[in-house]
């Protein structure tokens, strides 16, 4: 019989996309992420859910340096993506976040053109050397954006005209046209009705096969709806992180489960 097992480990072995030990995260006084280790795999959607300010905004931030751009912040600990310390003094935060792409839970499109929100990020990264190959990787990004039939006739208006979910996905398409290998989400359905929220939802689940993507929400609906990985904050502690289905059946800690119950929150 053909054995599988090294196979397997090379393929698990291959699959962590970000791995972080013992990451701490102060700000000024406050420690606000205590001493946390996670590995999040590559085409999957990993969710972190938890109460208000329990850290978990915090600790995707620490996935692309946001966390740098604020001067009371120290982050401490270790965070390879794909084996590389992001953390290392020779990493520029720039070409990381190119990498690692990030939404955010309010829409926050260019007050640019359609086009020129798809466009600015392959632009100052030099991801294209002429016009045709600009116009193919905007097409490629809206399209990858779940909205390239809604705009591909005003691609010169301004962006901030459109609805709040096609922004959304205006600004997931600016995300991926880039060609990162992870997107991160911070409650990126929260200012969107049920609508546009199952928009952003099914192109989720279209995206994870490219990308590695890690969400942050408040709704355990939408974790449950859409993430194969979930990771349960409280107090800045990463208190269980498992498989979507064992983490809302089948909870190991009690806190979990009271957070899923709705005893606390």
């Amino acid at each position: 019989m053909y054995d599988t097992s090294i196979s397997e480990k090379t393929v698990t072995q291959n699959s962590i996309k970000f791995s972080a030990r013992n990451v701490q995260v102060h700000y000024g006084d406050t420690h606000a992420i205590k001493d946390v280790s996670v590995d999040i795999e590559d085409k999957t959607v990993t969710a972190f859910i938890g109460p208000s300010g329990c850290g978990k905004s915090t600790f995707l931030r620490c996935l692309n340096r946001m966390n740098d751009t604020i001067d009371i912040c120290r982050v401490e600990g270790d965070i390879r993506l794909d084996g590389q310390d992001i953390y290392d003094k020779r990493v520029d935060p720039v070409q990381l976040r190119a990498k690692v792409g990030m939404v955010f839970q309010k829409p926050n499109p260019f007050p640019k053109s359609i086009y020129d929100n798809v466009a600015y990020g392959p632009k100052i990264h030099g991801l294209a050397r002429n016009k045709a190959d600009l116009d193919e990787i905007v097409e490629r990004a809206l399209r990858r954006g779940a909205i390239w039939d809604e705009v591909k006739d005003r691609l010169n208006e301004p962006g901030t005209g459109l609805s709040g979910g096609q922004q959304q996905r205006l600004c997931i398409a600016r995300a991926v046209a880039t060609e990162p290998e992870v997107l991160l989400m911070d409650e990126p359905c929260s200012a969107l009705d049920p609508i546009a929220t199952s928009q952003v939802e099914e192109l989720m689940d279209e995206l994870r096969k490219n990308y590695s993507l890690v969400i942050v929400t408040h709704s355990m609906q939408q974790a449950a709806r859409v993430s194969q990985k979930t990771a349960f904050f409280h107090l800045g502690n990463l208190v269980e992180f498992g498989e979507t289905g064992q983490i809302f059946t089948n909870p190991q800690d009690e806190r979990t489960e009271s957070y899923i119950t709705g005893r606390i929150g």
